[in-house]
């Protein structure tokens, strides 16, 4: 008697409410988090600059965490998690790197006192918190928060919006170790109220080492500084100065009574007299400025912060940005309205946009070379690990000038091998991987696109070619797919004819083959050309099934690690960022689609409880009874299926990673299967809804994880986003039908693009916009000389495809 073959443990049919569905098209509302409700208690959103530590504003508006003192650790919040079985199939003890902080939230926690009080008239003090009002409400569109405070009892209401500046295209404003608090009064009585609002601030320099010497607090008109006088190793991590400044302050007093504090508590005040019905706003700046950030593992580590080469102190830096407060003001909330400006539904631009604040957190720095330096999460895998970050879309649209250093100074900088043409993974003194090899290949074409001009490329382009013929030596046999040890980003090399890898490589060779026309190498270009046909062809044959793409595995090495017969998310990756950069198609779309839709059918799990009970390797970033795309399933139940188990790495098959997700999301959209691929991003965001957990903080080995950054690929995807910009060419074809409008962003500025009523309308919000052609929907128009926009103008085209 033979056992009965087990059933795939995940739905074919998803039984997804019909209501549910409407809902991943419909525009909707802004989301509004309540403390009625109970779901203010895990929100952290980033609200510092980029590269400049981690601060959190939390729901309640609190700031916490605090993390901008160059603190060497893993996490948001270094810990051990004990975790009942009953919650979680499996290990029941975590760490940050196994999904400790998705498992059991982290709550606000602050190593010093800081906050703000108001004070009305009758002495009744509120603080501005969860605490102090009987109503407070949270509204995330991320760079700003937006807090309101409510209380029947209260004449005066308050609403806070908080940010750093984040101005896309302008990498250095959007850089800065300050955030901006701008607290708006309203007297809701029918008598005139005279109201005090209070910040305060304890100082915290030192507060790690404890060094010798003395805290001491200044304050004088507008500001307050925090320093630690004549410390005996001023070279600490946690060495440096805080400024609070209050603009119009009516009163500063550098120390007063704070009960709990340990150091000398700092404030700042402002009194104002609001008649009935008026409103009136208060602006804080707080600023921070620490300087020695020697712990990293990198030789440019002892450089520091590269924000302290732009600045002397905290009070510089509240200097510069009191100095541009309206601009920069003005420019972060142009941002804000002209992404949320759209037809496109709020939860889905809340979610494409909301991993970006992981340029804001820990996990990212910029040294003082102006070099971007990067773990793959807080505190976990060195090196802007080339297979990581290659699935982050975001920051090459947003700040494109940031990926341009990386791929100048990193990748084909000290990680490139030029005997060889290897791009080490981690940079100084790593191995090749080869996703991320294929991956940098093609975010240089994407960088490129996102430039003025062709000088970036030139630069590059000896390297870019060297590069791509180290991977064509990978292809032994030359039969179009890549041979040998493949090292990739699950953590092992990986030997046969892999379909993932090798559509990596068919979509590098392709991208080779523009770039080396663009540089004038049409020999080079048509080797590439001919390269990126064999691969197709072979994939095709090959390596489809008939449902979806596998691996074959090298002879001798049958029980190696690996997908083969499985149904894995990344299987046609290379055709995923060829849309990401208009290339097009690298591989049959009939074969790609079917592919996709087999990964949906067989990974895509309602709820992840049944396949956990049957696969219970692997680390918690989905819960039962919460849904997601898993990794790599084994819809045939063959034996065998993904080599040798007892790897350690099997258990990434068996987990729900957000940034693989998106990568497979944006994939679908792609490719037209728009309601599959929102369903598996309305998973993630369903996830990470505050109730649950963070939303800002989408978890893979560590918080703030940077793959996660893939979520941008699919707002790309949906609007059907192509743009080149030495050749001045943008491309709409959005992905819902009927009248829409979106944001885009350019090499040199950004705004919205609006389709109404057999009309579209350009307009540009910010920078400038230079363009030769405009095609929308499939409709072209051509433009001699170059149109060119600047802020507050627009363009109209009549637009003659149906809609």
């Amino acid at each position: 008697m033979t056992d009965t073959p087990l059933p795939h443990p995940i739905p074919a049919e998803k039984n997804l409410s019909p209501v549910w569905l409407q809902s991943l098209t419909a525009r909707g509302e802004p989301t509004v988090y309540d403390k009625s409700k109970g779901e203010l208690r895990y929100i952290g959103m980033p609200v510092g600059g980029i590269a400049c530590g981690l601060l959190y504003l939390g729901g309640d508006g609190k700031l916490w965490l605090w993390d901008i003192f160059n603190l060497p650790k893993e996490g948001v919040i270094p810990r051990s998690v004990e975790v009942p079985m009953a919650v979680w199939l499996g290990s029941s003890t975590f760490q940050a790197r196994d999904g400790g902080g998705y498992v059991v939230p982290y709550a606000q926690e602050s190593p010093l006192q800081q906050g703000f009080v108001l004070r009305v008239v009758d002495g009744v003090e509120r603080s501005l918190d969860q605490h102090g009002w009987s109503d407070v409400s949270f509204q995330g569109q991320y760079p700003v928060g937006t807090v309101r405070y409510t209380d029947p009892a209260c004449p005066v209401q308050v609403q806070l919006e908080a940010f750093s500046p984040f101005i896309p295209l302008n990498l250095d404003d959007s850089s800065l170790p300050a955030t901006v608090l701008r607290f708006t009064l309203t007297n809701t009585s029918a008598a005139s109220v005279e109201a005090t609002l209070v910040g305060f601030l304890e100082n915290a320099v030192g507060h790690y080492t404890a060094p010798a010497g003395r805290r001491r607090n200044t304050a004088e008109g507008e500001l307050l500084v925090c320093r630690l006088e004549s410390p005996t190793d001023p070279t600490a991590h946690d060495i440096g100065t805080l400024a609070l400044a209050c603009l119009g302050a009516t009163r500063a007093t550098a120390q007063v009574d704070t009960p709990g504090a340990t150091r000398p508590v700092g404030a700042l005040e402002r009194t104002l007299t609001l008649a009935p019905g008026s409103s009136e706003t208060v602006t804080f700046i707080l600023a921070w400025h620490f300087p020695n950030n020697l712990h990293l593992p990198v030789p440019d580590a002892k450089t520091g912060n590269h924000y302290a080469t732009r600045f002397a102190d905290a009070a510089a830096v509240v200097g510069y940005v009191k100095e541009n407060l309206e601009r920069l003001s003005h420019d972060t909330l142009l941002w804000r309205d002209t992404w949320y400006d759209s037809t496109l539904p709020y939860w889905f631009l809340d979610r494409a946009l909301a991993s970006a604040s992981t340029l804001a957190t820990t996990t990212l720095f910029r040294l003082g070379t102006g070099r971007f330096w990067a773990w793959e999460g807080i505190g976990c895998c060195p090196g802007t690990c080339t297979h990581v970050w290659h699935y982050a879309q975001a920051p090459g649209r947003l700040f494109p000038e940031l990926e341009r250093e990386l791929r100048e100074q990193v990748d084909f900088g000290v990680g490139f091998d030029p005997e060889t043409g290897m791009v080490r993974h981690r940079a100084e003194g790593s191995a090749p991987a080869i996703d991320g090899q294929c991956g940098r290949i093609l975010g240089v074409l994407r960088e490129h696109q996102m430039s003025p001009d062709s000088a970036f490329l030139t630069r590059l382009w000896p390297r870019v070619r060297r590069a791509l013929e180290y991977l064509m030596a990978h292809d032994t046999d030359q039969d179009g797919l890549l041979d040998g040890a493949q090292e990739n980003t699950l953590d092992a090399a990986w030997y046969g004819k892999i379909a993932w890898l090798s559509s990596l490589y068919a979509a590098a060779l392709r991208a080779g083959e523009a770039l080396a026309t663009e540089q004038g190498e049409p020999d080079f270009a048509a080797l590439c050309a001919a390269r990126a046909a064999q691969t197709q062809a072979a994939l095709e044959g090959e390596l489809f099934n008939g449902e979806y793409f596998i691996q074959k595995p090298e002879p001798g090495r049958e029980g190696a690690l690996g997908t083969y017969s499985t149904c894995h998310i990344d299987q046609v990756h290379g055709q995923s960022w060829a849309w990401q950069v208009g290339l097009g198609r690298v591989l049959d779309r009939e074969k790609t689609v079917t592919a996709l839709r087999a990964l949906y059918k067989y990974n895509f799990a309602p709820d992840i409880g049944p396949f956990r009970q049957r696969n219970r390797a692997g680390r918690p970033y989905a819960l039962p009874g919460e849904a997601g795309l898993i990794m790599a399933t084994n819809p045939g139940n063959v034996d065998g299926a993904f080599g040798n188990v007892s790897d350690w790495q099997y258990g990434y098959f068996n987990e729900c990673m957000s940034g693989f997700e998106h990568q497979a999301a944006s994939h679908m959209i792609a490719e037209g299967l728009v309601t599959e691929g929102l369903t598996v991003t309305r998973a993630i965001h369903e996830r990470y809804h505050a109730k649950r957990r963070n939303p800002y903080n989408e978890v893979e080995c560590s918080d703030h994880y940077a793959r996660a950054m893939a979520s941008y690929g699919s707002f790309i995807a949906l609007c059907g986003f192509a743009y080149h910009g030495p050749d001045g060419t943008l491309s709409l074809d959005p992905r819902l039908p009927g009248d829409f409008r979106v944001p885009f962003t350019s090499a040199e500025g950004w705004g919205t693009l609006e389709s109404k009523a057999g009309v579209s309308t350009l307009s540009l919000r910010w920078g400038r916009l230079r363009l030769t052609a405009l095609t929308v929907r499939g409709h072209r128009t051509t433009f001699s000389p170059p149109l060119l926009l600047t802020p507050g103008t627009s363009y109209s085209i009549p637009d003659n495809t149906a809609h």
